[in-house]
Formats: structure tokens, C-alpha cells, sequence
């Protein structure tokens, strides 16, 4: 990175009239990675700041939820920066295992092929094919929005060195008994024809039914409930509560399942709930979680009574049916047998459903690989509880050790032909080996490699440490591990943070991968709705881009961004922020064509103004306050503050004070000039990690050095002024109470009013010129009629509004709004006077007229005051 060297001369700079953000945002951005900017050393004496993005897969498109996580760590990283650290925003992509198989198999699909048709080792290199040439196109749409990420380090999860940080860690896991192969129940997607996480599964409530049946005959009968009916063909008992007296003589005894040749028992087990339905539960092994369980209690026989996909396989009439039609022609069967006691239909309940393809998941008994999460999840878990990591907001740690603390094993065997490959072989007479990166695979006839696949979230676990070169200990492991803090969403605290934790803690001899995780909600619109191309209010943030610049979508997004809380966002607000970027531009630009400079030393206090020196007192309050939100990550509130400060305070304040001293010229604008150009230097740096690319335009042209990316983030001076901020204070009270009086008195905006002013003793007589001009104010002159008197901060305003406005018909005007105030009383203590309604009436609504008869007593009293004021006859 080079220093900040001075390119153009600063004394005569020039900007367009006006700001076009399409015409530089590309040209900057490309410049910046063009010089290196963003690229981190890990040679560097500076002290390491590091995050890492959030891998996007490798199919997606930037969408609004990447805008706005982007824009946070941007932000972070960017202020991080110019403070003098050595800075690592890492990147890369997720391989995306199931959703990228799925994007080249609709490919083959259309040439009429399947992957069985290549072959794996085929399909898999055209995956490879698939991936170069058309994958990854979130990186071009990150440099759209200024992600100042360190390209030459992008890394991508099936690379040659994240692929043996992989294989790596399965085998240590392997050798130490923390991953294992067992049969258990899973959650398949019969679409997908692959298990899935827990997490991966979306609940939703769909209208199924739920239908009572008859096992057993006479004495020997129990009724059980069931919204799957197919699943019958594969029960293996009955169970009841052991203190259950209701079925306590058929405890040990077998019964008859309908609609089969067999006979089943009737267990005791604690799990069933006697209060519920009939106390009797229907028994399926190996396509019930719950039941599988109760089966490994009892030695039930597993049996599967489908295939996978969901097709049923038992031998009879309903063989090679899909479940859903099995379900209806085996309750048809039931029926005509007399074995059903009640139907319900429509019956909502909570079905889960494949996160990717949002096909009805079915729980199936499989043989997969696992990972035993016990020490690791404490790990996890003990890592916040003894201070070493920090979740932020911390109200989200409750979330986090509800999630941990009660992790199940992991299931990580995918049925897919994409994505790291599973390193076990098994040979010809029963032989298992695990294969580390360096180990020689078992080679000869009868060997095999297992054909499953690591579930993607595996290999995103390893990154904040396998993209620094783990397990090789590089310089770039060793300066840059463990990362700073880890900026993402809530919604994924569970799929990919808890499992960094995991991995981080286990790999690295217990030293976390991250300080802090900071956690933020989900982008809504403006309703606080979800959005969903479903719902057509999805929204495509380069097309925001396009009409507003990437800084308006930014400011918008920072601006909402408030701890672990969702972000309603509208096209309005988008409009809003451009409208701030052009305020900017605009104000910068007038400043720089009236004097304003960096250029020397800050003149003595002594020698400022008044405003002057308030400006540079809240300035450099504003940097104080601005870096304390940095710190609690309150990047709302940062940006609001920013926002003010810039748009009310420099622009619309001390902007226009200036303009009365640079119209005057001389020594005091010539200090003026210097120091409305430090608040500019200040403000721009301020603004700069959150809407990069104006303040790099105006920045540069303002100092004539070469960016502001590589400038120094401001440091508070401790220079405060109290009594300056006290006088322009009386200033603002000033202008701002004539406004508002001119406003009631129904005056034009800017409309001109002869008034005097009386400034004597206060300290504002120096600022008439300024007062007057702010305010459109004219002098008295020979027929001044003083019709309004104004007592404000001290001073005295008197204006004579004869002939600036129609009297009679501002006076009818006001006397219809005092008649209807007076009425809107006179209803509200009617009512609070009844004491009927009073005690019948709800507190909130008694409330309600309380507010209603004290903002009418407040209409008449400023009515009324207003009517005084008009000029009399």
C-alpha cells in the first residue's frame, strides 16, 4: 500500500454540477483494486484486523440480504483500515453442493442426459466446466457494490487447499472417534435424493389429515391416530404408557395390523403421552425419529417400506405407488375393512419441508456418516461462557446455548456426486480406512471409495482458518488467525457459526476463530415483510444500483441496520439516501468554489467566529460519538448521526453562516474557508466507510492527495467550545421560533418582512447580518408598523407583517380552527365528565380522549396567540 501522496494541487480544484454515479463508481472501484488497496500483508508490523465473508454459493446472485451484510463489514473493515491496521476482508465461495448438482443436472436435462448418462468422474469435471464458465457471478456484483475484499486471496471451498483442509480435519475427527457410521433416521428430500441437516429443514403448516385406526380385534383392539397413513405398512408395535392401566392387560401381547399378514406387540414405553389422543401410538421404526428411538429400547425390527424416492416398496397392492397416493388408497382401504374410527380433514399441522427444493421431507432409516458433537458443542458453548467470544447483541446468546447445548449428532453424509468426497475406502473383506491428504489410498482389486459426499456446511466450518492455508502453518495463519469478529445474520447463528466454533476450537488447540460474532436481522420491505419472489416484492439491489448509485443502496442499508433487529427497506428511502449523496456534492461543491481549504495550519481559535468554532466543538463530538457506535457495532445509529450532523449542522447551519462571511471576503473568510475545509477533510473520512465512492471524489479534489481509502481515520481532538455551541444555539432558537411563526401566520417560504431585532445584551448582535439574511429579513424602514413581537433566547424580534399577508382572511382562517378546537374540547370533558362512560369505557381509550382534550387546550392556547399577533384594524 502506498502512502498518501499528494497528485493534483488543492488550491484551485473543480467538480461537475452535479454527481453521477454511474460515470465514476466503476472507474474508483477498479482503481482502488488496481493499487492494492485492499490486499492485507501478512509481513506487516500493523496489528491484524480479519473477517471473512459469509461465503456466497457459487449459483447465487447478489440479493438484498448480501447488500446489506457487505455493506456492514465494508464499513468495519474500511474504518479498521485507515486507522492504521493490517486489514483482511478474506473471500471466496461456497461450492454449494446440492443446489449447484441441481443447476448442471436441469443443464443435462435439456440435452436429454442425466448424470448417470456421464458417469460421476464426467459429471463431476462438467460441474467443474459449469462453474468456470458461468459460476461466481456474485464477485463482479460485490465490486459493483465496493467490496474492498482482498481479491488475490479469494479462495473457493473445493480448491487444492481447502479440499485438503477437508480431508485434514475428517481424518483427525476419524482417528479420535468423533466421526463415525451408524444407521439412524434422517431427513431425506425425496427431489434431491439426499439426506439433509436438521437445519436444512423448513417448517410449515399444511393442511394434511389426521385418521384413527383399529389395530387388533375385540378385546384385543387399540385405536391409534396418524396424519401418514402410509407408514402403517412399516409398523412393528403399538406402544402405551407403562402406567397406562387402560392397556395395561395387552402389554407383552400381539395384535394384528391391518391390511398385512402380520402381528405386532404392544410395548410400554415413557415416551408415549397418555394424555394424548388415545394413549396408544402407532410404532414405525425406520421412518419416525421418535419411534426409532422407542425401537432401539425394545428391539423392534426395522422395516422400510420405501424407497428413495418415496415410492412404496412393500410387496401387495400398494406397491409402487408414491406416498401421497398410498396414503389415499390405503385409507380407502382401511375404510372399506372397517378399521377407521374418525377422520379429520382439512387438519394443519406442522410438515417439514427441503430448504432448497421445498419437497415434504420424509424421515428415512439410513446408513450415514455423523459426527459426534458432544465435546464439541461444550467447547463451543464454554468458549462464551468464559468470556473468550462474544455474541452481539447478547441477548442472542440465549439463542446460541439453546442451540448448542442441545446439539444431536450431526449427520454429514450427502448422496451426491458433487462436493468432497467421503475419504473412506472399504475393501474386499471387510476392511474400513480412512485416508488422510497424505496417506496413499488402498489400491487393488475389491477396494472402494465410499460414494457419499461431506455435507457443504463441513467444509464452510474449516473457513476462518483452512483460507489463511490450514493445515500447512503459514505466515498468513499465524498473522491473521483467529479473526477479529464475524459479522452475519441470526438466521444462520445455527447452520454456520456454531459449527466454526465447533471446528475452530477442535483444530486450533482451543483458541476460538473469531473474538466476536455480530449478529443482524434480516432485510424486510417496507412492511416488514419477508421478501420473496412468491410475494413480488423481491427486489434486485443492482437495479437500486442502477437508478441511485451503490452509495444510496449502502447509506440505506447502514442506516437500518440496528443489532440482531430485521431492516425494512423501500425504494423511497433508497431516494432519500441519493438525495443525501447529491447534498453532499452539492454543498462540497459550493465550498470549494467559496475558499474552502486543507491547505496550512488551523487558525487560532482566537481568531475563529463563533460559528467557527461551534462547528469544529461538534465536530469533533461527532467523531467521538461515531466511533463509540463503531465499537457497539450501532451502525444505525452511526449513520443517522452522520447524517444529521452532515445535513443539519455543516450543510444547512454552518454552511449558511459562511456564506455571509465569504461574501464579505477578507481575513475572517479566509479562516472560515480553512475551517469549514477541516470539517470537510473530517466528514468526508467519517462518511467514507459507508458511502465509499462520493466521499472518494470529493476527498481527493478537496485535498489534492491520492485517497481517502488509505487516509487516516479521524482521531476527536478533545477541542470542545461550550459557549460557542451556546451562542449559535441562541442562533438556531432564533431563526428556527421565526420560521415557525412565519409558517403559523401563513407566509410564503422565503418571503421577504421588515423586522428590527433587538440583540442587546446577548450575544448575538454579532450575527445580525447573518439572522437577517437566513431569515429573508428587510430593515425597518419610515412606515414600519410593529405588528408581532417575538421573545427568543434573550433577544427581541419585531416584524411588521402589514401587507405581507391578507388579515381578514388569515384571521377567518384561524377563527374556523380556534371554533373547531373549542369543539373538539368541549366533546373530550364531556365525555371524561360522564361517569357512566368512564367506568365502562377501557383505559386505552379514556387515555386516548385524555390526549385528544390536552393537544385541543394546546390548539387554543397557540390559536389564540396567533390571532393576537395578526396586525389590528
Amino acid at each position: 500500500m502506498t502512502e498518501n501522496t499528494q497528485q493534483q494541487p488543492a488550491s484551485n480544484p473543480e467538480l461537475p454540477t452535479q454527481y453521477a454515479p454511474a460515470e465514476v463508481e466503476g472507474k474508483l472501484y477498479e482503481r482502488w483494486v488496481d493499487r492494492g488497496y485492499f490486499e492485507a500483508d501478512e509481513k506487516s508490523e500493523k496489528p491484524p484486523y480479519t473477517i471473512v465473508i459469509p461465503p456466497p454459493n457459487v449459483t447465487g446472485s447478489l440479493h438484498l440480504g448480501h447488500a446489506f451484510e457487505h455493506t456492514l463489514i465494508d464499513a468495519v473493515t474500511r474504518r479498521k483500515r485507515m486507522q492504521g491496521y493490517e486489514t483482511l476482508w478474506q473471500p471466496g465461495m461456497d461450492h454449494a453442493g446440492i443446489a449447484t448438482q441441481n443447476v448442471v443436472e436441469r443443464e443435462l436435462g435439456k440435452e436429454g442426459k442425466s448424470r448417470h448418462d456421464l458417469g460421476r468422474e464426467a459429471f463431476v469435471e462438467r460441474v467443474w466446466q459449469w462453474k468456470n464458465e458461468s459460476g461466481g457471478q456474485i464477485s463482479g456484483q460485490m465490486k459493483r457494490l465496493g467490496d474492498g475484499v482482498a481479491w488475490s486471496r479469494e479462495r473457493f471451498t473445493m480448491d487444492e487447499g481447502l479440499s485438503k483442509a477437508v480431508q485434514t480435519i475428517f481424518k483427525k475427527l476419524y482417528d479420535d472417534e468423533l466421526i463415525y457410521r451408524a444407521e439412524r433416521i434422517i431427513n431425506w428430500c425425496p427431489r434431491c435424493l439426499t439426506a439433509i441437516s436438521d437445519i436444512e429443514v423448513e417448517y410449515q403448516e399444511d393442511d394434511g389429515e389426521l385418521v384413527s385406526l383399529k389395530y387388533g380385534d375385540g378385546e384385543d383392539s387399540v385405536v391409534v391416530a396418524t396424519t401418514r397413513a402410509e407408514t402403517m405398512l412399516g409398523d412393528t408395535a403399538v406402544a402405551v404408557h407403562p402406567d397406562d392401566e387402560r392397556y395395561a392387560h395387552l402389554v407383552g401381547r400381539r395384535i394384528r395390523l391391518p391390511l398385512t399378514d402380520r402381528t405386532i406387540p404392544v410395548v410400554a414405553d415413557s415416551h408415549v403421552d397418555p394424555e394424548f389422543g388415545t394413549g396408544a401410538v402407532k410404532v414405525t421404526p425406520a421412518h419416525d425419529p421418535n419411534d426409532f428411538e422407542i425401537g432401539q429400547r425394545h428391539n423392534l425390527p426395522n422395516i422400510t417400506v420405501m424407497d428413495e424416492r418415496a415410492v412404496i416398496t412393500v410387496p401387495g397392492p400398494f406397491e409402487g405407488l408414491d406416498r401421497m397416493e398410498a396414503r389415499s388408497a390405503i385409507v380407502a382401504a382401511l375404510r372399506a375393512d372397517g378399521r377407521i374410527v374418525a377422520e379429520k380433514r382439512p387438519y394443519p399441522h406442522s410438515v417439514g419441508h427441503c430448504s432448497r427444493c421445498k419437497t415434504t421431507i420424509e424421515p428415512r432409516l439410513s446408513l450415514q456418516w455423523w459426527v459426534k458433537v458432544g465435546p464439541l458443542a461444550k467447547a463451543a458453548g464454554d468458549a462464551v461462557r468464559d468470556g473468550r467470544v462474544a455474541i452481539h447483541p447478547k441477548e442472542m446468546e440465549s439463542r446460541y446455548f439453546a442451540w448448542v447445548d442441545n446439539l444431536h449428532d450431526w449427520c454429514i453424509s450427502r448422496q451426491l456426486w458433487w462436493g468432497h468426497r467421503i475419504p473412506v475406502w472399504y475393501g474386499p473383506n471387510g476392511e474400513t480406512v480412512c485416508v488422510g491428504p497424505d496417506d496413499e489410498a488402498p489400491t487393488g482389486e475389491g477396494w472402494r471409495q465410499d460414494s457419499d459426499v461431506l455435507d457443504t456446511w463441513f467444509s464452510s466450518g474449516l473457513w476462518p482458518f483452512s483460507t489463511l492455508g490450514w493445515p500447512e502453518q503459514t505466515p498468513s495463519l499465524e498473522k491473521f488467525y483467529p479473526n477479529s469478529i464475524l459479522i452475519t445474520g441470526y438466521d444462520i447463528l445455527f447452520f454456520w457459526v456454531a459449527r466454526m466454533m465447533m471446528f475452530g476450537l477442535y483444530a486450533m488447540d482451543g483458541t476460538p476463530p473469531f473474538h466476536t460474532i455480530v449478529l443482524h436481522g434480516m432485510v424486510r420491505d417496507q412492511f416488514g415483510k419477508k421478501m420473496s419472489k412468491s410475494f413480488g416484492n423481491a427486489v434486485n439491489p443492482l437495479d437500486w444500483m442502477d437508478e441511485y448509485g451503490s452509495d444510496a443502496v449502502r447509506f440505506t442499508l447502514a442506516r437500518g441496520a440496528n443489532p440482531g433487529i430485521d431492516v425494512p427497506i423501500g425504494e423511497d428511502w433508497v431516494q432519500a439516501s441519493r438525495n443525501f449523496a447529491n447534498k453532499i456534492w452539492n454543498a462540497t461543491r459550493f465550498a470549494l468554489m467559496n475558499g474552502a481549504t486543507v491547505e496550512g495550519a488551523l487558525p487560532d481559535a482566537a481568531d475563529m467566529s463563533a460559528a467557527d468554532r461551534w462547528i469544529l466543538s461538534r465536530l469533533n463530538a461527532v467523531v467521538a460519538e461515531v466511533d463509540a457506535f463503531y465499537e457497539d457495532y450501532q451502525f444505525a445509529k452511526l449513520s443517522d448521526s452522520l447524517f444529521h450532523f452532515a445535513w443539519d449542522e455543516v450543510f444547512d447551519w454552518y454552511v449558511e453562516l459562511s456564506k455571509t462571511t465569504f461574501f464579505e471576503g477578507g481575513a475572517q473568510a479566509r479562516v472560515s474557508g480553512r475551517v469549514l475545509g477541516e470539517v470537510l477533510d473530517v466528514m468526508l473520512r467519517l462518511l467514507h466507510p459507508v458511502v465509499p465512492f462520493v466521499t472518494e471524489t470529493l476527498w481527493t479534489t478537496l485535498t489534492g492527495k491520492e485517497s481517502v481509502v488509505i487516509a487516516d481515520w479521524p482521531v476527536d481532538s478533545g477541542f470542545r467550545d461550550p459557549e460557542a455551541e451556546r451562542e449559535i444555539g441562541d442562533l438556531q432558537q432564533v431563526v428556527t421560533e421565526v420560521r415557525r411563526f412565519g409558517a403559523e401566520q401563513g407566509l410564503k417560504k422565503g418571503q421577504k418582512v421588515p423586522a428590527r431585532l433587538d440583540l442587546s445584551g446577548t450575544a448575538l448582535a454579532a450575527h445580525e447580518a447573518a439572522i437577517r439574511r437566513l431569515l429573508r429579513l428587510q430593515p425597518e424602514g419610515e412606515s414600519f408598523q410593529a405588528t408581532a413581537t417575538l421573545p427568543v433566547a434573550g433577544a427581541r424580534v419585531v416584524l411588521d407583517l402589514s401587507g405581507v399577508i391578507d388579515v381578514e382572511a388569515e384571521r377567518k382562517r384561524l377563527t374556523k380552527d380556534l371554533g373547531a378546537a373549542e369543539s373538539e374540547k368541549a366533546q373530550a370533558e364531556a365525555k371524561l365528565g360522564n361517569e357512566a362512560f368512564l367506568a365502562k369505557a377501557p383505559d386505552q381509550v379514556v387515555e386516548k380522549i385524555r390526549g385528544r382534550l390536552a393537544k385541543a387546550e394546546a390548539d387554543i392556547e397557540r390559536i389564540t396567540a396567533q390571532v393576537a399577533a395578526l396586525p389590528q384594524d
